[in-house]
């Protein structure tokens, strides 16, 4: 009898990297790719239906975040594990996910050499992190070292408000696109403002938008 594959969905707004992920992981042997998707609705869909084993997620998706996708595929209560496959710094998201509920964080720049070796830790149970940054978490927890009062001060939805305005989106546009009220957008961004030490939407603008740049693929 042929041992059961693994399936995994793919979630990812780029189809080049959908492309390239899924031919990685076609030619493991235990492994196989149920489907893909580009934002969340359609991920939440494909979870449903094909039920994978364990579902890729990238932060930057084309309709939704991958933070509140992490946390809508827990809400469904399908056995899947999540690995997150991201071109943001894994010091500023990779705690994040984990606390949302995912089980290991991979930085895009590392794909072509660890993302099987990846996807087998987090199907064995266990978290996947970087060395460097594994070997980060215990020092601070050793030695109760805080992170820097920066950028990852901010809140999950403060992070997700300052990267849409780093993407040049407006107030209402960025209400509509988290579903939200525009005032709830207005109190956030002036949060953000407060956390980052800026004194005018300008500056927020110039910020997020530099950040935006440093970050993006």
């Amino acid at each position: 009898m042929a041992e059961q594959k693994a399936r995994v969905l793919i979630v990812d707004d780029h189809p080049l990297v959908r492309e390239g992920l899924a031919a990685r992981i076609s030619a493991q042997p235990g492994l196989e790719v149920c489907g893909e998707a580009s934002e969340v609705a359609d991920a939440l869909e494909l979870v449903r239906l094909t039920r994978p084993t364990l579902v890729t997620v990238d932060l930057a998706l084309k309709r939704g975040h991958g933070l509140d996708l992490i946390k809508k595929i827990l809400a469904e209560g399908v056995p899947t594990k999540i690995l997150v496959v991201s071109a943001y710094e894994e010091s500023l998201f990779a705690e994040r996910v984990l606390r949302a509920g995912a089980h290991g964080y991979i930085n895009k720049q590392a794909l072509q050499g660890k993302v099987i070796e990846a996807i087998h830790t987090v199907l064995r149970g266990e978290h996947y992190l970087s060395a460097e940054f594994a070997r980060r978490l215990v020092a601070r927890a050793i030695l109760h070292k805080d992170l820097p009062r920066d950028v990852e001060t901010l809140t999950n939805r403060e992070l997700q408000v300052f990267e849409l305005i780093g993407q040049g989106k407006s107030t209402r546009s960025i209400a509509k696109e988290l579903s939200l009220s525009v005032h709830t957008i207005e109190s956030h961004r002036e949060n953000i403002r407060a956390k980052l030490n800026l004194h005018n939407g300008t500056e927020l603008i110039q910020r997020a938008v530099q950040w935006h740049l440093e970050n993006s693929r």
